[in-house]
């Protein structure tokens, strides 16, 4: 592609929707990764007694196994809705993106 097709994706407004709604979407489960994450580390460091109480009485699992369980799993999960959005919304956003573009320059 050439240099002018790239201007005009770049001033296409569906190339201004998706450069938004990509980086928000991105920063939106940073933030929540990052705060989950350190939030249990700062927990291990600071109220680590908590982290290891039995889930019940006479139980072997603590509450650190079953929050770590428990994010460990969420961090999947938040993986497959960004793959999932990627490659619906955001990629036939790209589609659209790539169309226009062959458009005008011809």
């Amino acid at each position: 592609m050439s240099s002018e097709m790239y201007e005009h994706m770049r001033s296409n407004p569906k190339f201004q929707e998706l450069v938004s709604k990509r980086s928000r979407f991105a920063w939106t489960l940073a933030f929540i990764v990052l705060t989950m994450f350190y939030g249990f580390v700062l927990v291990v460091a600071f109220k680590p007694a908590l982290l290891g109480q039995p889930i019940h009485q006479g139980s072997m699992v603590t509450i650190g196994v079953v929050v770590e369980l428990f994010m460990f799993i969420f961090f999947w999960v938040l993986t497959g809705v960004y793959v999932y959005r990627a490659n619906g919304e955001f990629d036939s956003l790209t589609q659209e993106l790539i169309k226009d573009a062959w458009k005008e320059n011809k």
